[in-house]
């Protein structure tokens, strides 16, 4: 992962210094991942979609001075803000929640191709709901997005000892739940 955090950091100063297309290298490297995240909060992939544009395209207009290796937290932030907002006009933000993937069209196939098997897939998305949802976003950001537990943190707005206890506290609830279905070798 340092090594994402790094070239990201890498391409992000090359555009502040006018390389454009080193931009369209970072919307490449994240536009899917933001939009996959951006559809657990407004589950309209149309609108997840504008708000990951409407994200790069706050960055690309103010430019703003991103510490090394935080550019995609710093990314997932405002993506964040920008759907909190979005929902304020008309209803309250939603939580984190997987359940209209399903209902996805061809697009689905982005969070498919995150697990290998589709039963397992399935077994999963089914036990993430059935968790918390400040812990499944955590789960979802360090597992999935393979974000640093300060990236989360700066993502989901807490400190990183939090995001410690969330994690422990989801991967240990998260378990259980596969234990149930009868997925007794999820961790392996």
């Amino acid at each position: 992962m340092a090594a994402d955090t790094s070239a990201d950091s890498v391409l992000y100063d090359d555009f502040r210094r006018g390389d454009t297309k080193a931009y369209d290298q970072l919307m490449m490297r994240h536009g899917d991942s933001l939009t996959v995240y951006l559809y657990g909060y407004i589950h309209d992939w149309q609108d997840s979609e504008d708000l990951m544009i409407e994200a790069f395209a706050r960055i690309m207009a103010k430019r703003p001075k991103i510490g090394e290796g935080k550019f995609k937290a710093y990314l997932f932030r405002t993506g964040r803000n920008l759907a909190a907002r979005f929902h304020d006009k008309s209803t309250k933000i939603s939580q984190f929640s997987f359940d209209e993937y399903d209902n996805a069209p061809a697009d689905r196939e982005m969070v498919e191709d995150l697990l290998v098997n589709e039963e397992r897939r399935e077994v999963l998305r089914a036990c993430l709901e059935r968790i918390d949802p400040e812990l499944r976003e955590a789960l979802w950001l360090r597992y999935f997005e393979d974000m640093s537990y300060a990236q989360v943190a700066s993502v989901m707005k807490v400190n990183t000892k939090k995001i410690d206890h969330l994690l422990q506290k989801g991967k240990k609830k998260l378990r259980k739940e596969l234990e149930e279905e009868g997925m007794t070798d999820a961790y392996r």
